[in-house]
């Protein structure tokens, strides 16, 4: 079956750096088409990026220039390098893939504060 698992959150200052990846399996990851979508408390869940099998990629108006998504098609695993954090960065971050219905991972949690 597919499998989306997240890695790489955790707590940042302002201004500070986190890389999250998200490894899959049971999908044909050159094939397929992945983003980045975010919840934060009390708000709907936002994509953040989406990255296509090209390699190109595009992002919320938020996140642009802050954030870089990329993947590795040799390992099956999408990247989100995300500079300059700010508080209202803060949310649970999820992969998901698009075909088949659209599969999601379970999240990982990021937290901007001092």
């Amino acid at each position: 079956q597919v499998q989306l698992v997240e890695s790489g959150g955790g707590l940042v200052p302002p201004g500070g750096s986190l890389r999250l990846s998200c490894a899959a399996s049971g999908i044909t990851f050159s094939e397929t088409a992945l983003a980045w979508y975010r919840q934060a408390p009390g708000k709907q869940r936002e994509i953040v990026a989406r990255i296509l099998t090209t390699g190109t990629a595009n992002y919320a108006d938020s996140v642009k220039g802050r954030f870089t998504m990329s993947r590795d098609n040799a390992k099956d695993t999408v990247y989100l390098q995300m500079n300059s954090l700010k508080p209202e960065d803060t949310a649970v971050y999820y992969c998901y893939a698009f075909g088949g219905g659209g599969y999601w991972g379970q999240g990982t949690q990021v937290i901007v504060s001092s």
